[in-house]
């Protein structure tokens, strides 16, 4: 379960040279595990997003990073926030997660959800399709993918996707964690309640409490213990040893990118007393951790550090 995840998002560094990019992003890798992070993330997408950048901005493929990064860290768990699902067939991702599990020594962790980036699919050729299509392909996806990381050998004569006893050999070293991204309360968290073992939010703290409810609406529907899944919560920040310090990293990075829709609305900057009380009030809303991304300044040799340091702290690692 993901308490405290730290999330590499972006790849477009100043000053950094082509043949420096991988060693920066270990570098951040390296760090989070050193400072109390329990997870390492990456974005599941081919383009940069509206959100962060240009299309055209660096993106490296998420299981190829996180299988290399899993040789340069030995505790952390390793995890796409999140697998889009159009992208791969599915026994194709449970063969891959499989594969990171093996490399890694057993600290895969399987974080999918429906797909949205729209651009990406039109642009490199994968099928978009409605709305209704990308969830239903999800939720037949994970009956083929969860058997599979489970030692079954699933068959399915489903409407969007066929397997005919799927052999996943070698096996994963252990149970694989799944993490279902999104907020939707209709459809989303009730395939968290069904399938996951983690549901990671996007939304203001305002509505985390209507989320946690329809939460466990879904698992009380389903029988489920809500005990049983950890709720995580998707933020943004940009903490320096002091505010002015913070605040000019954070405006540099706006400056770096001026399409960038990370605004200070959105994102936790200041100095770690400040970022730890705004961590703190997060959490008392009800989630059970956070996960972390710092595009501003995640690059700047010890930012993660004082980052995982401060939040360590609030969560209680």
């Amino acid at each position: 379960m993901t308490l405290l995840g730290y999330q590499i998002p972006n790849f477009t560094y100043p000053d950094i040279a082509p043949d420096d990019l991988f060693p920066t992003v270990t570098a951040q890798a390296v760090e989070a595990e050193d400072a109390g992070f329990d997870t390492v993330l990456v974005m599941d997408h081919f383009y940069q997003l509206p959100i962060l950048g240009e299309p055209d901005e660096p993106m490296i493929e998420c299981y190829t990073l996180l299988s290399a990064l899993a040789q340069h860290t030995s505790r952390v768990r390793l995890s796409a926030l999140v697998t889009g699902n159009t992208y791969r067939n599915p026994t194709l991702l449970a063969k891959t997660v499989t594969a990171l599990d093996v490399v890694s020594g057993g600290r895969a962790q399987l974080g999918i959800g429906a797909g949205w980036f729209e651009l990406e699919h039109d642009a490199l050729g994968f099928e978009f399709g409605t709305f209704t299509d990308r969830f239903e392909k999800l939720e037949e996806a994970l009956q083929i993918i969860l058997p599979m990381l489970r030692g079954e050998r699933p068959t399915v004569d489903g409407r969007r996707y066929r397997v005919a006893d799927a052999i996943n050999s070698p096996a994963p070293l252990g149970r694989i964690p799944v993490m279902i991204g999104g907020g939707g309360e209709r459809k989303t968290l009730r395939m968290v309640a069904q399938y996951a073992d983690e549901s990671n939010l996007i939304c203001g703290r305002d509505e985390i409490g209507r989320k946690l409810d329809a939460l466990a609406g879904h698992c009380e529907a389903l029988g489920r213990d809500r005990s049983e899944i950890t709720v995580s919560l998707q933020t943004t920040a940009c903490v320096a040893p002091t505010h002015e310090e913070a605040v000019r990293e954070f405006e540099a990075y706006l400056q770096r990118n001026p399409r960038a829709q990370v605004r200070s609305a959105s994102t936790i900057v200041g100095s770690p007393d400040e970022v730890a009380a705004r961590y703190a009030d997060l959490l008392a809303a009800g989630v059970d951790g956070v996960t972390v991304n710092a595009p501003a300044n995640g690059h700047v040799p010890g930012r993660v550090t004082l980052l995982g340091e401060t939040l360590s702290a609030v969560v209680g690692r």
